[in-house]
Order: C-alpha cells, then sequence, then structure tokens
C-alpha cells in the first residue's frame, strides 16, 4: 500500500508542466523519444537524492543546504535562464537529429542540476512522506527503500508516458517546431524569474 502511494507520489510530482517538461517535450520533438525521456530521468535523479536525504534525515547535509538557499537557487535561475535563451534561439532541424558522444549526458545533467538547485524541495518530501505516514527517526529502513523506490518508478514512468505521447505526434508538431522553441523558451525564462522571486 505504501508503495502505490509513493508510486502516485512519483507520478503527481513529476506531472505538473514546468521548465523540466517544456525542456522534455521540447527535446523529444527535435531529437526523438530518447532525449525526452533522459531529460526528465535527470530530474528524476536529483529528485531520488533530495527524496533519500528526506527519508533518512540527513540533517546536517540538509541543514546546510537549506542555508544556503539563496545562492543556490540564483544559480539554478542563472542556468535556467541560459537554457530558456538557448531554446529560444534554436532553430529547427531540417532532418531527424542523430544524437552522438555526450549529447544525452547534457541533456541528463542540464535538467539534473535545475533540480538539484531547489534544496526546498528536501522540505516538500519530508511533507509529503509525512503525510504518507513515514517518519525518518520510528520507520525501518525498509519502508524508506520501498517509499523511495515508489516515487523513482512513479516518476520514472511519467517522464516515459510523456516522451512516448509527444514522439507520437511528433509529425503533426514539427513543422510549428520554430514557434514552440520560442514559446518554450520564454516560458522557461518566465518560470526562472518566478521561482527566484518566490
Amino acid at each position: 500500500m505504501l508503495f502505490l502511494k509513493s508510486f502516485v507520489l512519483g507520478l503527481s510530482v513529476s506531472a505538473p508542466v514546468g521548465p523540466i517538461g517544456l525542456l522534455c517535450i521540447q527535446r523529444t520533438l527535435s531529437k526523438g523519444k530518447s532525449a525526452g525521456f533522459i531529460t526528465g530521468f535527470g530530474a528524476v535523479t536529483a529528485n531520488i537524492i533530495y527524496a533519500s536525504i528526506a527519508a533518512f534525515g540527513f540533517s546536517v547535509v540538509s541543514s546546510f543546504l537549506m542555508e544556503q538557499e539563496f545562492y543556490i537557487k540564483l544559480f539554478g535561475s542563472i542556468f535556467l535562464i541560459f537554457l530558456g535563451i538557448k531554446t529560444f534561439l534554436k532553430k529547427p532541424a531540417s532532418s531527424a537529429a542523430k544524437l552522438e558522444g555526450g549529447t544525452y549526458l547534457g541533456m541528463f545533467l542540464s535538467t539534473f542540476v535545475l533540480m538539484i538547485t531547489n534544496p526546498i524541495a528536501i522540505i516538500n518530501f519530508i511533507a509529503m512522506f509525512a503525510g504518507l505516514g513515514f517518519n525518518a527517526n520510528s520507520s525501518s529502513i525498509i519502508t524508506g527503500i520501498v517509499l523511495i523506490s515508489g516515487v523513482f518508478i512513479g516518476s520514472s514512468i511519467w517522464w516515459l508516458f510523456l516522451s512516448f505521447l509527444i514522439s507520437y505526434f511528433r509529425n503533426k508538431i514539427t513543422p510549428h517546431l520554430s514557434l514552440i522553441n520560442k514559446l518554450a523558451g520564454i516560458l522557461i525564462i518566465l518560470l526562472a524569474i518566478v521561482t527566484f522571486i518566490k
């Protein structure tokens, strides 16, 4: 039952279309479903790190991250604005793009950095886990692993679903890719500004 609840939690954490969702959609359209999934998986990895800190109560790490929240978020916002400008200026390829070398790694790292620069995620996970009846001090390690596994699988399935869905409609959407790149770039920049102000 706890696994099912954490699975749904993993889906719900990933589902809202924010900067990562926009990047996933844009990269799926320009480079294919594998690129879209790898983009989302970078966010999943960062979420799992923060979920693990929240579940197992690494208080020293948590307190350090929360103390440095302003600087971490500042870096994250600047990085997000950079990605937004890059997306806005990106010209659609005339043919299907082929990924080479470390491009997948670059896509993974870009979204990983975006998510890891949001230390408030630890507080969110602590609150959500508490809502599921989990207590880092009294619950067993096995319970924590089950909880984190559910979040991991739920999040991963969402990004897989989104990248496959967008890829399915790719032929209909691709002719408008230039407009989509510009809209996605503007939205990512606006989301970066709003996130930092918050």
